[in-house]
């Protein structure tokens, strides 16, 4: 069977984990959109593991697949298989022949771009990595796909003719000086070599046929979304998004199974209880500010203290940048988007040990826009940014020995937490599979396992 694992939110709502947690089931775990801008952290047994490339599950041995939906940096993905084996794991990691490859150039106008727009209401604050201007080749017909890097022909080719376009798009429009990531010979020696590695190592495959394959003979996979519903390229905070689709429906688009495939598995939506986002776009629910910053959508900045307490007690700081994230509370109508875009059939709620110890907890159930209320994120930015948030609010819960809970099961959570699972869990009409009560994989209470 397969299970796809969603994130319901902005990202970083602890995916990795949850991987992870149903690892042991698992036989294959694909990627199936994004690319090393999706920082994930894995903790097993005492190790922690910081990955923004290699599917979790290559820390339990599981073979972990990049669709063709995925952008890779090969300089990344190797030095991160080549982490893990120093930490005395052997990493299988399969690499879709159809993905495309993230080039120096790209990385370079990513960041141009982002410089450009800094001060404008386009900002999307990205994280540098190339993987929006990767996305923008494919899309345009003129991306160098993995395939590329077997045969040296075809590498030649494509860089003829990418190259002199960026090299113009860089000194001509933005006035930049190229280097060497813009140079013909240099590319195609460095990416020549790479396809060399990628072939000895036996690392790409035909994705589609390769998990088939895999599925028809009764082995379990599961598909892995990067970031979050709510940075989905079609049904996020346009343009504060990222560039490919984190929703369910891509699983099949970014890696070659048919749609019924994923269909007939199960969708478990990832949620963080409560909220936080990196960079720019809107955030309704936002408490105080990042350093010193006056939130986005004005927020409440009297809770800058409760913000700097959550951020730091669920260590909210950007896997991949470092940056520090922004907070706010439960956001309801986001997360009711996201299961109707994806169709969960299961929730994972995390993190709920973070809020222990408030004397209360808020959540926005609902929106105020145009003197209407709204149970659902509105369709563009603008809209977004006249929501006023309607607040519920929930007794808080003590701090408890949350390992004794995770090992005694959900009847163990402090009831006033019970109280604000069954809340969102009947907002979303979507029963709980697993509520997260800390960062390791047995500090979580499994409800019930998708397998």
């Amino acid at each position: 069977m397969t299970v796809t694992i969603v994130g319901a939110q902005l990202g970083d709502e602890g995916k990795g984990g949850v991987v992870d947690l149903y690892g042991e089931n698992v036989d294959v775990v694909a990627r199936y959109q994004g690319g090393d801008n999706a920082g994930h952290t894995v903790v097993f047994g005492d190790e922690e593991y910081k990955l923004s490339l290699v599917p979790s599950g290559a820390v339990r041995g599981t073979v972990g697949v990049l669709g063709n939906g995925c952008v890779v940096n090969p300089e990344t993905l190797f030095d991160e298989i080549d982490a893990l084996r120093e930490r005395g794991l052997d990493p299988q990691v399969k690499v879709a022949e159809r993905a495309h490859v993230i080039m120096p150039y790209h990385r370079v106008l990513d960041g141009i771009e982002e410089d450009v727009k800094e001060d404008s209401d386009l900002d999307a604050g990205t994280t540098g990595r190339g993987i929006g201007p990767t996305y923008e080749d494919k899309v345009g017909r003129r991306g160098i796909r993995i395939g590329d890097l077997l045969d040296s022909d075809s590498l030649r080719t494509k860089l003829e003719y990418a190259v002199p376009q960026k090299r113009a798009l860089a000194e001509d429009v933005f006035g930049a000086t190229t280097d060497e990531a813009f140079d013909i010979s240099s590319l195609y020696e460095q990416y020549r070599r790479y396809g060399e590695r990628l072939a000895e190592e036996g690392m790409t495959v035909n994705a589609g046929d390769y998990l088939t394959k895999r599925i028809e003979s009764g082995e379990n996979v599961m598909f892995e979304g990067a970031q979050g519903t709510s940075i989905d390229i079609d049904h996020g905070d346009y343009p504060y998004v990222t560039s490919s689709n984190p929703t369910a429906g891509y699983a099949a688009t970014g890696t070659g199974v048919g749609p019924t495939v994923v269909g007939r598995g199960e969708v478990i939506g990832i949620v963080k209880a409560y909220l936080t986002r990196v960079g720019t776009g809107e955030l309704p629910t936002e408490l105080g500010s990042v350093d010193g910053q006056t939130p986005q959508n004005g927020g409440r900045p009297e809770m800058a203290e409760l913000a700097t307490q959550i951020r730091d007690e669920g260590g909210e700081y950007g896997t991949v940048t470092g940056r520090p994230r922004r907070v706010g509370w439960l956001d309801v109508p986001m997360i009711r988007h996201a299961a109707r875009v994806s169709g969960f059939t299961g929730l994972a709620i995390n993190h709920i040990d973070v809020l222990a110890g408030m004397d209360e907890v808020e959540v926005g159930h609902s929106y105020d826009l145009d003197g209407e209320e709204v149970l659902t994120m509105p369709s563009t930015s603008k809209q977004w940014a006249r929501c006023e948030v309607n607040y519920r609010r929930f007794d808080g819960w003590p701090e408890t020995d949350w390992e004794a809970v995770a090992r005694e099961g959900y009847d163990a959570i402090p009831e006033n937490a019970r109280t604000y699972l069954e809340y969102v869990s009947a907002e979303l009409d979507t029963p709980i599979y697993a509520v997260g009560v800390g960062p390791g994989r047995e500090q979580t209470v499994v409800v019930e396992s998708p397998f």
